[in-house]
């Protein structure tokens, strides 16, 4: 069954944000992840938590795809990429 993570982001390092997302799409590829919808425009319409900067959808085959995506090692580069970006957040839905 198709899962979707909601990842939020808030970019403070632009520089190694430009780098994640040179190498993002791969790496999502190799466990079948695809994103599905990307905004920059995002914006809380109820609640008190702040917009992230970037804010993403992404799909992957199943929840298994997702977890190895996120967990594996050979990607640890990318993701740590991502982290230096700023702050994250990934929710497996």
């Amino acid at each position: 069954m198709t899962a979707y993570a909601f990842v939020n982001l808030t970019i403070t390092n632009p520089d190694s944000f430009a780098a994640y997302r040179e190498r993002a799409g791969d790496a999502l590829k190799r466990h079948g992840g695809a994103p599905l919808e990307v905004s920059k425009d995002s914006e809380v319409i109820e609640g008190t938590a702040t917009a992230p900067t970037v804010a993403v959808i992404l799909t992957f085959p199943d929840r298994a795809a997702a977890k190895a995506w996120i967990n594996d090692p050979e990607l640890a580069e990318v993701h740590a990429l991502r982290e230096e970006s700023g702050s994250s957040n990934i929710i497996l839905m």
